[in-house]
């Protein structure tokens, strides 16, 4: 797992740069208990695993 620390930034964006999906941001979520996709502030994240074989990053069904 990695931890990064963003600061004013969307997990759209920290999606898109840490998983090269922005679309994945609802894993990044997920790990760390958010609902809101908007961080403000300095807010330090758990990054999970680079997974190329999620399509979309959508939760399979």
């Amino acid at each position: 797992m990695t931890i990064i620390r963003v600061a004013d930034i969307t997990l759209f964006h920290v999606a898109a740069q840490q998983l090269g999906d922005a679309t994945q941001w609802n894993r990044i979520a997920a790990l760390n208990s958010l609902s809101d996709p908007m961080l403000h502030g300095v807010t330090v994240l758990s990054l999970p695993p680079l997974d190329t074989g999620l399509g979309g990053g959508l939760p399979s069904q």
